[in-house]
Order: structure tokens, then C-alpha cells, then sequence
């Protein structure tokens, strides 16, 4: 694949080495060259193999700064919880009848928190919902009798990290036109938790490698060793 001269030149500007994470932030923000506001993005490599269960690394963090986008978040739920999720700031409050839109090709929104009670019919729906990510899962905190906080949390920024088959994690951390330090912060809090959550049956070095990079940009290699030493 040709890339544009706008992008051979960002491209020229990375060096071949590790770089510390505030000098990526800003290494990455220096090379914005779309007139768009960008999406940024880091991606981690681990040393596991997701063929096993026990080797599944997943979770959830709340990044202190948001994503920069702002989530549609369905609640499926019914009685005080469905009240309590729209005086939460939930976009959309169904019941039962959540299913059948579903089914029928809805999928207006960015993500779902379920009551326990409503995922026997939820999980009818795992070939729609799960290869776009957005089935509920108790691990992620979306099928919860707390729907009010789960809601919160998505608005105010919470990210879901799940390893792929390739054994790597992407994750948004921001928008280009974030500050340094709020890209800092959000990308910090995201590479702590990865590194939290790594299974105990995980052999070998956890984290093979370590990028961040913007929609458009080239990818610039991350030095996580001082989060790692913590």
C-alpha cells in the first residue's frame, strides 16, 4: 500500500528506537497532518496465547481524561433499574422488546449494560453482539444490577481492552487535539491496567511490544519498562 508524501514525512520524523511515553504523545500530536481530529491509539503485543482460557487478558479502565467521544449506551433493563439508568444519562431504556429490535438490525449505539435478569434473552443475540464487541458481560461490568454506575462510567470514558487472536490490544486513548498531559495520563492508565491484568499462567516476557499511533499517523514504539518496574 502507497502512502502520501504527508505521511512518508511524518513517518521520517520516527526514529528508530523506544521512545518514553510523553515524548511519543508528543511525537504523535507533532504529526497530525489531517484535518481531522484523530483518534489515538495504542496497541500492545503479549506473550500469550488467547487459544487458551486461562490466558484470556480482558478488563475494563476509566480513563481519567474520556475518549473523546461521547458513547451511546442501551441499558436493557426493567422497573426501578430501567428509571435509575435513564436519570443516569442512558440513551436509550428497553425491555424485552430490545431483542427483537436487535434482531430486526438495530444497532444505534456504542455500547450495552443488561440487568442479570435479562441476558437469558440477550445471549440469544451472541452473533450479532459479540464479533462487534458489545455483548454484556459481568468480567466488563455491563450485565450488573448497578446499571446507574455502569452508565456513568461508560460516559465519563471507561475503555474495554481484550486481547485479539493475534495476541495483541488495541485501545483508543484520546483525540489528537487532547493536551499532552491528558494523553499521557489516559494512555498510562490504559498500559496499567493491561499490565494488572495479565494471568498468572502468562510464561515469558508479558508485553513483546508496545506502540502508539494516531488514525492516520505511523506508529511509534513505546518504553514501558518504568510502568512495568511499578
Amino acid at each position: 500500500m502507497a502512502h502520501s508524501k504527508k505521511y512518508q514525512e511524518a513517518k521520517a520524523k520516527v526514529e528508530q528506537r523506544r521512545y518514553e511515553l510523553r515524548e511519543a504523545v508528543e511525537l504523535v500530536r507533532d504529526m497530525h497532518y489531517v484535518k481531522f481530529d484523530e483518534t489515538v491509539e495504542v496497541a500492545l503485543r503479549l506473550g500469550v496465547d488467547p487459544r487458551h482460557a486461562d490466558q484470556m487478558v480482558r478488563g475494563t479502565v476509566v480513563l481519567p481524561h474520556g475518549t473523546g467521544k461521547s458513547k451511546k449506551v442501551l441499558v436493557v433493563a426493567a422497573g426501578d433499574q430501567a428509571k435509575e439508568a435513564q436519570d443516569a444519562g442512558a440513551d436509550f431504556v428497553m425491555g424485552e422488546e430490545a431483542i427483537e429490535k436487535i434482531q430486526g438490525g438495530w444497532l444505534d449505539f456504542d455500547a450495552i449494560v443488561a440487568t442479570p435478569d435479562m441476558m437469558r434473552g440477550l445471549s440469544r443475540l451472541g452473533k450479532i453482539l459479540g464479533p462487534r464487541g458489545l455483548m454484556p458481560n459481568p468480567k466488563t461490568g455491563t450485565v450488573t444490577a448497578e446499571v446507574a454506575k455502569a452508565v456513568r462510567e461508560i460516559k465519563a470514558g471507561k475503555v474495554e481492552f481484550r486481547v485479539d487472536k493475534t495476541a495483541i490490544i488495541h485501545a483508543p486513548v484520546g483525540k489528537t487535539s487532547f493536551s499532552t498531559d491528558a494523553l499521557e495520563e489516559n494512555a498510562r492508565s490504559l498500559i496499567t491496567a493491561i499490565l494488572r491484568a495479565k494471568p498468572t499462567s502468562a510464561k515469558g516476557k508479558y508485553v513483546q511490544s508496545a506502540f502508539m499511533s494516531s488514525t492516520m499517523g505511523p506508529g511509534v514504539a513505546l518504553d514501558i519498562a518504568p510502568l512495568e518496574a511499578k
